[in-house]
C-alpha cells in the first residue's frame, strides 16, 4: 500500500467530494432554508457541485503537479473564507453576503463585541476540507511524473459534465420556482436554489448590471414610476394636515425595538412600563401596527426609508452604495420649509457613510461622537449608553435654532445586548437564547431612557412647542433565535406568519397639549412616516417622488411591503412563499395573495429603478414634472 500510485487527478477528486460534502452540510447546520420537499433537498445537495466541478477543473490546465495541487488549495482555501463568511454573517444578519457589503469596511472596526458573539472555536470545523485535501497531497502519491499534459478531449468531456450539471440544477430549481433569477432581493431562495458559490456569480453580476444603470439611464424611465406614484397617492386628512405648522420635529430611531414587547411582561416584570403609559395617552398617537421595512443596512435602511419614503435595496445598504445619489429627502423639505435640520448620534460620522449621504440629504448639522462626553463610565457595548446620549443631546437641542428637525439614533439596545449590572433593572429571560434572555434588559434600559428624556425636555421651553415622533428602526431578534421567541410567545413553533408579524415595530406621535389622540390600528409601513409627518406640518408631498401615503388619511391602505417581498394586509400575509389568513395564521389559496405579490413586486422594482438610476436627477420636485424634454404621460 505504501507504494501504491493512485490516479493522477486523485487529489482533484478529493477536494471536490470533501468541499462538496462541506457545503452541504453547511446548508443543513448552519442555514435554516425551509426545506419543503425531497426535490428541494436534491437541488440544495446538487448546487454545489456545478461550480466545484468548474472552479477546480481549472486545475487540469496545470502541467506541472505542485502547480496543480497548489491551485486546488489555494482555491478550497478561498472557498472555505466564502462559505464560512456566510455562515458568520448568516448568524447575525440572518441573511447572505452580498458584494456591496463587502465594500462596507469602515463598519467592520465598530463590530468588536458583536463578532465576539457570533464567532466559536468549533468555526475551524468549516475549514475541515482543507485539511484533508492537504492530508491527500501528502500520503496519496499519483505519479511519479513531475508533468503531465492533460489531453483537450479530456477537459472538454469534464468541463461539459460541468456544464450539464448547472443546467440540470438550474432547470430543477426553475421548475421548483419559476422565475427564479428575476428575484434577486430573494437571498434565501437564491442560496437554497443554486447554492451560495453561484449565488455569488449571480450578486457580482447583478451589481455590475446596477453600475451600468446609472450611466446608462435617462429621464424616460422615470414615466411609468412616476405614473405609478401619482396613480397611488391618498388625499389628505383635512381635519389634521397642518394641524401642528410650525413645531420642532424630534424623531427618535429606537434601536432593534420590535412591537412584541410592547404593553408585555417578561417572568412578572413589566418590559416598557414607560411607553405602555404613552399606548393610550391622549396626547400619542400610538400605531400598532407599523412594520420595518429594512433590508441589510438595518438602521441605515430604516433612515433612508423615513427620509425618503422610498425601499432599501435588497443587496446592500444605499447608504453605501448610492451615498452621491440625488434625492428629495424630508430633511430637504423641511429645509425648504424654514426648518433647521439636524442628526445625533453618539457614533463615528462615517460608519454607515452617514457623513456622506447626509450630505444628498441636505441635513444641516450631524452631531456625532465629537460632540458628547463619551468614556469608559457612560459606554458600554457600542458606546455611549442611551441615559447620557438623551442628557447631552437636550443641552445640544437648546443650541439649535427653531423650529428645527432632528433625528436622534440610540444605541444601548444593539445587539449583543449587553448592559452594566448597575443599569439592569430586570433580571434575564429563561430560555435557550443568551441573545433573547439579555435583549429584555436592554429594551427596559431603553424605556428608562426614554423617560428621563421626557422629563429632561420638559424641564426646557422646547418640549410645548415640539412633536416628538419615535419609532422601532428593524427587528432585534432574527429567526435565528425562533425556539426562545416561541417559548415568550408560548407557541409550540413559529410559523413565516408568526415571523412575519413579528416585524411589527411600535411607532408613537407624541404631541404636548393635545388631547384627541387614540391607537392607530392601521397597517402602515416605514416608508409612510415620511408624508404622514410632514403633512401633520402642513407641508404638501403631492409632487414628491414617494412610495408611503399619510397614515391618517381615510384613503390609505392597510398594505405594506417588506424589503425581501413578503407583504402584509388586513385580509392576507405572504411569507415564506406560503399565503396565509391574516386573522388565523391558516394557509389559504394562493391566488388570494397574487394580485398583491405582483404589486409588492412592481413597488420594489420601481424603488430599485429610482436608487440604481439615480433617476431622481431627472425630477424637478417642486413642479412635479421630469426635467428636460421628457415629460410624463399625463403633461402629454
Amino acid at each position: 500500500m505504501k507504494d501504491r500510485k493512485w490516479p493522477i487527478h486523485s487529489i482533484l477528486a478529493v477536494a471536490i467530494v470533501a468541499t462538496w460534502l462541506k457545503t452541504a452540510i453547511t446548508y443543513e447546520i448552519s442555514f435554516d432554508l425551509n426545506i419543503e420537499n425531497a426535490m428541494q433537498h436534491f437541488i440544495l445537495w446538487l448546487n454545489p457541485l456545478s461550480f466545484l466541478l468548474f472552479i477546480y477543473g481549472f486545475a487540469l490546465f496545470f502541467k506541472k503537479a505542485k502547480a496543480r495541487n497548489r491551485y486546488i488549495l489555494t482555491t478550497s482555501v478561498i472557498l472555505g473564507l466564502v462559505l464560512y463568511g456566510n455562515v458568520a454573517f448568516y448568524r447575525f444578519y440572518n441573511d447572505f453576503v452580498t458584494l456591496p457589503v463587502l465594500f462596507q469596511t469602515s463598519n467592520f472596526g465598530d463590530l468588536g463585541t458583536s463578532a465576539a458573539e457570533i464567532v466559536s472555536i468549533f468555526d475551524l470545523l468549516y475549514f475541515l476540507d482543507i485539511v484533508i485535501i492537504i492530508l491527500a497531497m501528502k500520503w496519496m502519491k499519483t505519479t511519479d511524473m513531475e508533468t503531465v499534459r492533460v489531453d483537450s478531449q479530456v477537459r472538454r468531456m469534464y468541463f461539459t459534465l460541468s456544464a450539464a450539471t448547472l443546467v440540470l440544477n438550474l432547470g430543477l430549481a426553475e421548475t421548483e420556482r419559476p422565475q427564479l433569477l428575476t428575484r434577486s432581493f430573494d437571498r434565501e431562495l437564491l442560496v437554497k436554489n443554486i447554492g451560495t458559490y453561484n449565488y455569488h456569480l449571480y450578486d457580482i453580476y447583478i451589481q455590475s448590471k446596477s453600475s451600468a444603470q446609472r450611466a446608462l439611464a435617462d429621464g424616460s424611465e422615470l414615466v411609468e414610476v412616476s405614473n405609478y406614484v401619482k396613480a397611488n397617492q391618498v388625499d389628505v386628512n383635512e381635519n389634521m394636515f397642518g394641524e401642528f405648522a410650525g413645531r420642532n420635529v424630534i424623531f427618535i430611531s429606537m434601536e432593534s425595538l420590535q412591537s412584541f414587547v410592547i404593553n408585555e411582561d417578561m417572568n412578572g416584570h413589566e418590559i416598557t412600563p414607560f411607553l405602555n403609559e404613552l399606548t393610550n395617552s391622549p396626547d400619542t398617537f400610538y400605531f400598532n401596527n407599523m412594520y420595518h421595512q429594512t433590508g441589510l443596512g438595518k438602521t441605515s435602511d430604516s433612515e433612508f426609508i423615513v427620509e425618503n419614503s422610498l425601499f432599501g435595496l435588497g443587496r446592500g445598504a444605499v447608504f453605501f452604495t448610492h451615498g452621491g445619489n440625488t434625492y428629495n429627502s424630508m430633511s430637504e423639505k423641511l429645509g425648504e420649509n424654514g426648518y433647521y435640520t439636524n442628526v445625533m448620534h453618539a457614533n463615528s460620522r462615517s460608519f454607515w457613510n452617514r457623513d456622506m449621504i447626509y450630505q444628498s440629504f441636505n441635513i444641516e448639522s450631524f452631531d456625532d461622537v465629537e460632540s458628547y462626553d463619551v468614556n469608559d463610565e457612560n459606554s458600554v457595548n457600542w458606546g455611549l449608553k442611551d441615559k447620557p446620549f438623551f442628557e447631552q443631546s437636550v443641552e445640544l437641542m437648546e443650541n439649535m435654532p427653531q423650529p428645527f428637525a432632528t433625528r436622534m439614533i440610540t444605541l444601548t439596545n444593539h445587539f449583543p445586548f449587553t448592559l452594566d449590572v448597575t443599569d439592569q433593572s430586570i433580571p434575564e429571560y429563561t430560555s435557550t437564547s443568551g441573545t433573547l434572555n439579555r435583549y429584555f434588559q436592554t429594551v427596559r434600559y431603553m424605556d428608562e431612557s426614554l423617560e428621563l428624556f421626557f422629563e429632561q425636555l420638559k424641564e426646557t421651553d422646547i418640549y410645548d412647542n415640539s412633536i416628538i415622533v419615535m419609532y422601532g428602526d428593524h427587528y432585534g431578534i432574527s429567526e435565528n433565535h425562533n425556539k426562545a421567541m416561541a417559548q415568550f410567545l408560548n407557541k409550540e413553533e413559529l410559523t413565516a406568519y408568526d415571523v412575519a408579524k413579528l416585524q411589527s415595530v411600535p411607532m408613537f406621535i407624541h404631541i404636548p397639549g393635545y388631547t384627541e389622540a387614540q391607537p392607530i390600528d392601521k397597517i402602515a409601513g416605514q416608508v409612510d412616516i415620511r408624508p404622514t409627518v410632514l403633512h401633520l406640518l402642513g407641508i404638501e408631498t403631492d409632487k414628491d417622488m414617494q412610495l408611503g401615503s399619510d397614515v391618517f388619511s381615510e384613503e390609505h391602505e392597510n398594505f405594506v411591503i417588506f424589503r425581501d417581498g413578503r407583504f402584509i394586509t388586513d385580509e392576507v400575509v405572504y411569507a415564506g412563499e406560503v399565503c396565509y389568513d391574516a386573522t388565523t395564521g391558516e394557509p389559504v389559496d394562493i391566488a388570494a395573495c397574487q394580485p398583491y405579490i405582483e404589486r409588492a413586486n412592481t413597488e420594489l422594482e420601481y424603488s430599485d429603478q429610482i436608487i440604481n438610476g439615480d433617476l431622481l436627477r431627472f425630477y424637478d420636485h417642486t413642479t412635479g414634472q421630469l426635467t428636460g424634454e421628457v415629460l410624463t404621460a399625463e403633461d402629454e
